[in-house]
């Protein structure tokens, strides 16, 4: 059994039900983030499911240079600090350099390590050193028991609210698989672990000047995930994802949440054999 992670008022791990962190890629603006994190509000409360709601104000490792990336730091974290206030939901957003920590930790609940950096120590370090839970990516270039050494990096701040998050590791060009195993040995560091499905279908860098994907493929593999006991899942969600400015063909439309999250509650209470 993994430790447990408290996120606001929402606790990862542990025999704790599956958590779902959820929201758009990218924050395209205030009026839109928070008509999102509204609708999965009430979509959770349909289900009675637990949500962490996510979204990046800057993707730094776009494909292209003309590629948007969000409104920036500041006023990114201004909109996740609103999202907070009107939902009360825990917010999660990335960090991609020593520099933002200081500003998002003021914000963030849970502070991300993209998966190109989770090797970057001195990120690491920075991201522990603010006692926040610290959501690292495994890198599409690493073996599942290579996170141990990331893990350490923030452990040696004297923080151990860490998650550990599989989205897929590189398989040839423009192409990633997961690796289900990778799931099992990362819970073995005692961090609880989410799957990022929606990142795990992502064909990076495959539309040319843009990433493409492969959605119809995240319902088959959150089940698998979640069939080894994981202990949350992780979703890109638009309302209209064709016109997302961020990973659009790899998120699922927010009309399809309700009836998946109920199944993967459902599996979830089977595999981890919680009663109704």
């Amino acid at each position: 059994m993994t430790y447990s992670v408290s996120v606001g008022p929402v606790t990862v791990g542990g025999d704790q039900p599956l958590v779902l962190i959820a929201g758009p890629c990218v924050i395209e603006n205030e009026e839109h983030t928070l008509r999102t994190a509204a609708a999965l509000c009430e979509i959770a409360e349909q289900v009675g499911g637990t949500l962490i709601f996510k979204a990046s104000y800057d993707k730094a490792n776009r494909t292209s240079v003309l590629s948007y990336r969000g409104p920036g730091l500041d006023a990114g974290l201004e909109i996740l600090a609103k999202v907070k206030q009107e939902t009360g939901l825990p917010v999660l957003s990335d960090v991609h350099d020593v520099s933002q920590i200081a500003a998002a930790a003021e914000v963030l609940d849970v502070l991300q390590i993209p998966a190109f950096l989770s090797r970057q120590t001195d990120l690491l370090v920075a991201a522990g050193k603010t006692g926040k839970v610290v959501n690292i990516k495994k890198g599409q270039f690493q073996a599942p028991w290579d996170v141990e050494n990331a893990v350490g990096k923030v452990q040696s701040t004297g923080n151990d609210q860490i998650l550990l998050t599989e989205r897929g590791a590189s398989f040839g060009y423009n192409n990633l698989v997961t690796d289900m195993r990778s799931l099992v040995i990362m819970r073995e560091t005692g961090c609880p672990v989410v799957f990022d499905a929606t990142h795990s279908v992502q064909l990076p860098g495959g539309a040319g000047s843009s990433s493409a994907g492969q959605r119809e493929f995240v319902a088959p593999l959150s089940r698998a995930a979640v069939a080894t006991g994981i202990d949350a899942l992780f979703w890109e969600v638009h309302d209209a994802p064709e016109l997302a400015l961020c990973d659009g063909p790899n998120s699922l439309p927010l009309s399809d949440i309700a009836p998946l999250w109920r199944q993967m509650m459902a599996l979830d209470r089977l595999v981890k054999e919680r009663g109704e």
